[in-house]
């Protein structure tokens, strides 16, 4: 039987994505995702926890993630998990990792200024004034839908 991996997260990201190429030239961005959730512990009480999952796009999916999206931006992926191990330099240790290599994404939420992280979903509607940024947006940055590659 072959095996299979899905996993499907959505999540505020962490810190800002890091872009870099490999010897080979090829890109890549990577991210954590932390994922809460909410539930009732065996006294009753509600209770929170929190999952740091790491994540890694490649080619034009990781530039896109690099440019719009920002510590505290609400994402969606999807992909498969993909266990990697090296050898600590350090500590002459062996270390692995098993991250989400990013197949599909969406970004998700609200915009950037209000805390609730996002980006691209202002930007799903058009402004009705021709695209000029009112009052209430001053000094946010705006997102030409023009731009975005998908």
């Amino acid at each position: 039987m072959r095996g299979f991996t899905k996993a499907i997260v959505a999540g505020n990201v962490t810190r800002d994505p890091e872009m870099r190429t490999t010897p080979s030239g090829s890109q890549v961005c990577s991210f954590t995702i932390a994922v809460n959730r909410s539930f009732r512990g065996s006294d009753g009480n509600q209770q929170e926890s929190v999952s740091y999952l790491d994540c890694v796009a490649w080619g034009k999916s990781g530039e896109t993630i690099n440019q719009y999206i920002h510590k505290g931006s609400a994402l969606l992926v999807s992909g498969r998990l993909e266990q990697r191990s090296w050898d600590d330099k350090n500590t002459g240790q062996k270390r692995s990792r098993v991250e989400i290599v990013v197949d599909d994404f969406s970004f998700i939420g609200g915009d950037r200024s209000g805390g609730t992280g996002g980006g691209a979903s202002r930007a799903s509607a058009p402004a009705d004034d021709g695209g000029n940024a009112g009052a209430d947006d001053a000094g946010e940055d705006q997102i030409n839908l023009d731009e975005i590659p998908f």
